[in-house]
Parts: structure tokens; sequence; C-alpha cells
């Protein structure tokens, strides 16, 4: 789901990768585990099927802005400045009560925050999250699978998590979820 834009174009990239495993499992040369080696046809295979989708433009290609890439992680004023301290949180985060985010992350609302929140990172964020947060792989596999290097996947993962957080903060202040 992170290099294709639907569900159903995600299940038959599944199907063409089960196809490329059995055709290609006698070139399997184990320099890997099977499963990064799995893995890896799946990007493969999903990256080709992104790739041809965004060929074609949406009817309307207007859609909601992203945030500037360069924006920073953590908003700078919440550290100190100078002194001892220097760099260090001014106020500590807003401590959530021991319920409320386990309510809120169990409920269908809080995953839609989630889900959201994800959706509108940029696709290799978005990705190396999937990868590292949801299916639970290794910095190594990840790297391999996007061809990316260990300091990238690192910068990526950050970026990506502290987005998602400023969202999560965000909705736990307010309630809104039309954040």
């Amino acid at each position: 789901m992170t290099f294709v834009s639907s569900h159903a174009v995600a299940e038959e990239v599944v199907q063409e990768t089960w196809i490329g495993v059995l055709e290609g499992i006698g070139r399997f040369e184990g320099r890997s585990s099977l499963k990064t080696w799995i893995f890896r046809i799946l990007t493969n295979q999903a990256k080709t099927r992104g790739m041809r989708e965004r060929r074609n433009s949406p009817f309307s290609p207007l859609g909601h802005s992203r945030e500037e890439p360069e924006a920073p992680a953590v908003d700078p004023s919440l550290f100190h400045t100078s002194g001892y301290w220097v760099d260090h949180w001014n106020t500590l985060p807003r401590y959530w009560d021991d319920e409320t985010p386990e309510r809120l992350f169990l409920s269908k609302e809080g995953l839609a925050q989630i889900e959201k929140a994800m959706s509108a990172l940029p696709p290799t964020q978005r990705q190396v999250m999937t990868l590292r947060d949801i299916e639970g792989l290794t910095a190594v596999d990840v790297c391999n699978i996007l061809s990316i290097g260990e300091t990238n996947q690192r910068v990526l993962l950050h970026r990506a998590r502290s987005h998602v957080r400023r969202v999560l903060e965000k909705y736990f202040e307010t309630g809104d979820s039309q954040i």
C-alpha cells in the first residue's frame, strides 16, 4: 500500500509477487534471508506498478498541500537555546492520561488519525515507517528493500514519526478529528 494507490492494486501486486517468487526460486542465491528476497521482489513489483499508475493523472490534480519538507521535525521554540540546558525541552511534552491514548488508539477514530497522518507523508517516509513500524522489519532489511543508505533510512523514519506525532498531539489536545 505504500507504493500503490488502492487496496485492490496492492492485492494484484501481491499476486504478481508470488508468481515472481515461484518463477525465480531456483535463482535464489541465499545472499540475503528468504524474507528479504521476497520483500525485495514485492517492493520492485509495487514500485513498477506505482510508477505506471502515476503516469495517469487524476481528473482533478489539485489536492491538499503537504507540509514543507524542510520544516523542523519538532518546533524549535520548545527547546532551551542557551545555558546549561541548551537543546533540552523548555517544558516536557504533555503527559497523556493513562486511559486516553489506549482508548483512542483502540477506537476506529484514533486509528483513522494515524492512517490519515501516514497518508499525508511523502512516499519514501511512508514506506520506511510502514516497513519498520508496521511490518516490523530491521533497519538493514529496510535499507536493502528500498535501496537506501542507513543514514537516509534513519532520517526518513525520524521525519515520518515526528509528523505522525505532531498530528496525534494536535488531535489529543483538541479532540478534533478534522486535523
